[in-house]
Order: C-alpha cells, then sequence, then structure tokens
C-alpha cells in the first residue's frame, strides 16, 4: 500500500521520475488534501494553487480534446484565473482577468486551444508567477478523474490520500463550522450547503466511490496512496516518500505548516506542525452509536483493506437508524441540488460515484 513506484509488483517505473509535471492531491473531501498541497506548498519547487475544480465543472470527458473558439479559450482562462484569485468559493466577475488570459493564450499554437491544454498552461505559468517549477492542484474530487489526468498529462504525479471513513463523517459533519472557527472567508451560503450536504450514508457512500475510484489506478506507478494517519503519525517518514515518489527533495521545513482546517478546532495558524490529534477524532466523541453503526456497515470491506478496524459491533438508536434510513432519498436529492452548479455534465458525475 505504501510501496514506492518502483517497488510494485508487475509495474516497470517511468525511466525518470524526476520529470517535472504537474501533482495532483486528491481524495475524498476531508481527507487531508489540502494539508499536503500545503506541505507541498513549502517546497521551494512547488506551487500550490487553491481547489480549481476544472475536471468536473468546466471539463468533462465527453469534452475530451475538443477544439474551442478563441472568445471560448479566454473565457475559460479568465475563469481559471478569477477561480485561482479569488478563491473557488468567492468567485467574482471574470471579465476583469481577460487581459491576463489573453496573454496566458499567446504561449499557446492556434491548435492547442483544447480546455485540458489550456487548464495545463494556466497551471504552469501560475507556478512560474511565483518563482516555482512544479504546480500543484489540491482538489479532492479529481479522485474520480484520475485515469484523464494520467492520460491528458502523462508526466503528471497523483497523490491519492484515504481517510478513516469515520473520520470523515465527522469532519463532514461539522464542516459547516469551519466558517465560525478561523475561515472567515467562507461565505454564508457555502455553510448552509456544507450542513445540508451532510448525511452518514451519502456520506458513507461517497467514500466508498472515491476509495473506488482511486483503487482503479494502484497499480500505476504515477499514483501513491498515502493514508492520513500515517501523515500526522509519521510526518517526516510519510513526506519522504512522498518526496520520493514525485522526484523531490525532501526540506525539513515542508512539515512546519500552520494548523488551520480543521473543522473540529478553531484555527491556529501561528502553531507550526502536523497535529497528530487530527487522526481518530471520531473516537473522542461526535458521532452518535447509529452513524457509526450505519458508516462501518456501509464501507466495512474497503475499510478492512485500508487497514482500518472495525469497533466491536455497536447498537445503533431504532428511531435515529429508521430516520436516516427513511430520510436519505430526499437529503440525497436535496444535496444534488445545492450542487448542480459545480458539475457541468450531472449525467457524467452521477455515473463517476456509482461506477
Amino acid at each position: 500500500m505504501r510501496a514506492s513506484p518502483a517497488e510494485k509488483p508487475g509495474v516497470q517505473a517511468p525511466a525518470d521520475l524526476r520529470e517535472r509535471g504537474p501533482i495532483f492531491v486528491v481524495g475524498n473531501s476531508r481527507s487531508g488534501t489540502t494539508m499536503v498541497g500545503r506541505v507541498l506548498g513549502q517546497h521551494p519547487e512547488v506551487f500550490t494553487l487553491g481547489e480549481i475544480h476544472f475536471f468536473e465543472q468546466l471539463w468533462s470527458a465527453p469534452d475530451g480534446e475538443r477544439s474551442i473558439s478563441r472568445s471560448e479559450a479566454v473565457s475559460l482562462a479568465a475563469r481559471l484565473l478569477c477561480i485561482q484569485r479569488d478563491g473557488y468559493l468567492n468567485q467574482g466577475r471574470r471579465e476583469r482577468f481577460y487581459g491576463e488570459a489573453e496573454r496566458l493564450l499567446a504561449s499557446l499554437r492556434p491548435r492547442d486551444l483544447f480546455p485540458a491544454k489550456i487548464f495545463e498552461a494556466f497551471l504552469v505559468s501560475e507556478a512560474e508567477k511565483n518563482g516555482k517549477t512544479v504546480p500543484c492542484d489540491q482538489t479532492p474530487r479529481n479522485v474520480f478523474y484520475i485515469g484523464e489526468i494520467l492520460a491528458l498529462y502523462p508526466e503528471a504525479r497523483v497523490i491519492s490520500m484515504v481517510r478513516d471513513p469515520r473520520d470523515v463523517l465527522l469532519s463532514q459533519k461539522r464542516k459547516w463550522k469551519r466558517r465560525f472557527l478561523g475561515a472567515d472567508d467562507i461565505p454564508f451560503r457555502e455553510a448552509v450547503r456544507s450542513w445540508a450536504n451532510y448525511h452518514p450514508i451519502v456520506i458513507s457512500k461517497l467514500w466508498n466511490a472515491s476509495t473506488r475510484a482511486a483503487g482503479r489506478h494502484a497499480d500505476d506507478p504515477r499514483v501513491h496512496l498515502l493514508r492520513f494517519e500515517d501523515l500526522v503519525n509519521d510526518p517526516e517518514c510519510a513526506i519522504r516518500q512522498v518526496c520520493e515518489f514525485a522526484g523531490l527533495s525532501f526540506e525539513e521545513n515542508m512539515l512546519h505548516v500552520p494548523q488551520v482546517g480543521s473543522s473540529s478546532g478553531l484555527d491556529h495558524p501561528e502553531q507550526r506542525g502536523i497535529n497528530r490529534d487530527r487522526a481518530g477524532s471520531w473516537k473522542r466523541g461526535g458521532l452518535s452509536s447509529t452513524e457509526i453503526y450505519l458508516c462501518q456497515k456501509i464501507s466495512g470491506g474497503p475499510m478492512r483493506r485500508f487497514g482500518y478496524l472495525l469497533l466491536t459491533p455497536c447498537r445503533p438508536n431504532a428511531t435515529r437508524l429508521f430516520a436516516s434510513l427513511v430520510s436519505f432519498p430526499a437529503k440525497l436529492v436535496f444535496a444534488l441540488l445545492l450542487n448542480l452548479g459545480r458539475m457541468r455534465n450531472i449525467q457524467e458525475t452521477i455515473k463517476r460515484r456509482l461506477s
């Protein structure tokens, strides 16, 4: 599970793992993708962007390598710049970035005006503007697009995060509170969306879907699996392995990241380092016996494969269990409606999570 690319049986590693391609940190939401992106961003060669959400929202498989018009290309490049400058949750008018978008597109040949190529040029450009050579995208849901990422960008490296689904469940349950724990840049509407999105069955099934998606590429030498628990329990060992995988030198200061982003407590940007208390938070409370029961029932098989042990069977509350089962369909539809704006192709999005 933690083997380096060259050690994976039956797979031949690329001739030169140090070839510079973009890094993608992917995984189920609340699995540590932001933390790993922040760690990599401390490296002198890596620039970590915000969550761009290019795949799924701005690109879908039917687009393929479809060429687009110059005006469409400018609009797409401006949208990418707007997301990076303003933040995904606080995007303003993309027209403000048309001039910068034109300059970005000047580096591309007319025949290269298709979305994936524009995205690549955007990533490289942002890294260069910040004096770095390796761009890093930390959008979690790219886990459902690993195959396309590797096909479009053969030199890319993918770090696939996985975390105990019970901790994911607890973090998702509390995610709406991030706005009041130091992340005051999160709009109120996003806090409401996060609150409405939570349901133990929905979150557990999404965790299953993301681990299935990542598992399809487990033997690809360009994909590195990283358990959140391994990262927080032995940060130096885990990050040394990540650096070796990505062809980067290990830098001590990579571990000195601010302790922010938790849904369980206030941000402490003045405190540096990886907080070991982030692993196993669910054991200290916050989930009902019914939520734990549902998570273990739904995700038990994949949990065992990733080394997450089940507790002795917990007894769910009959009333809460019935309420969860009855509310599941309605909550699923409600969550889908709230997330329509984040999907370019609804049918494809649903299919990827069900396959």
